[in-house]
């Protein structure tokens, strides 16, 4: 009977294994993510306070900058986002089932959240359909579209997503500083970036505050990508389950 319940045991924790990896390795393509992003807004700035013609103009200017500027990539950013949120999960629920259970569900309320708020495609279309309108009734309605998707952009899912992964960094983070799974190190960090977060809605200098909120989040994902590809190698090696009381055994000495 024990013999069954380790071979059942060993299948479990390879089965997780695979999810680390995968948490690990989406957390380091969301740090490349965020640096090609960053090259792009620097390189072809985002026209945040312009009119739907604006970015009709960048659109057709070049569509792929144009696409980038609208986050698109921001949107595979928090699609890959959810093997991070899943490995933290299963790390991490038996230390506070309820609390992980809530970050979870928030993480991906906050990633159905952004997408909504990142209308790129169609925004590539009302751009295209504006310059091959024949009338002005035509390119006023392409307007009026193009308006609407960017109130869209900068509306209520987008501030909906934004404050749900910020509380969500706090939940997990607060979870983390309970075991010895991740670093205390790790945990602040996160907690730096959720503060900072906040920052965007600082008059005139918030979105300079936010920037430091992207930098702490870079270095919690690479932190983050570490600690899983670390824990991935040790659980295969190990083919046993080192849970006390939901506390894992194998502790977190990176700093």
């Amino acid at each position: 009977m024990k013999s069954k319940i380790n071979s059942n045991l060993e299948t479990a924790i390879s089965r997780w294994t695979s999810l680390y990896k995968l948490g690990g390795t989406s957390a380091f393509l969301m740090v490349g993510i965020v640096v090609i992003q960053l090259i792009i807004f620097i390189v072809a700035p985002q026209p945040l306070d312009g009119t739907a013609i604006d970015w009709f103009v960048l659109f057709q200017t070049n569509k792929l900058i144009g696409l980038i500027d609208f986050e698109l990539l921001m949107i595979v950013y928090v699609i890959i986002s959810i093997p991070v949120a899943l490995s933290l999960f299963v790390l991490l629920r038996r230390v506070n089932p309820s609390w992980t259970a809530v970050y979870l569900a928030l993480s991906l309320i906050g990633v159905m959240c952004f997408i909504i708020a990142r209308p790129a495609f169609e925004m590539l279309y009302l751009s295209n359909g504006y310059t091959a309108a024949g009338t002005n009734a035509e390119r006023a309605m392409f307007l009026a579209a193009g308006e609407a998707k960017l109130s869209t952009f900068h509306g209520t899912a987008f501030h909906i997503s934004y404050i749900l992964g910020s509380i969500c960094g706090l939940i997990i983070s607060l979870v983390m500083l309970r075991t010895n799974i991740f670093s205390k190190a790790t945990a602040y960090v996160r907690i730096a970036s959720s503060a900072f977060d906040f920052g965007l809605y600082v008059p005139v200098i918030g979105v300079y505050i936010a920037v430091f909120s992207v930098l702490f989040l870079s270095v919690w994902n690479i932190m983050i990508a570490r600690r899983l590809f670390q824990f991935a190698e040790e659980t295969s090696k190990e083919k046993v389950s080192p849970v006390d009381r939901g506390l894992l055994a194998i502790p977190d000495h990176s700093h």
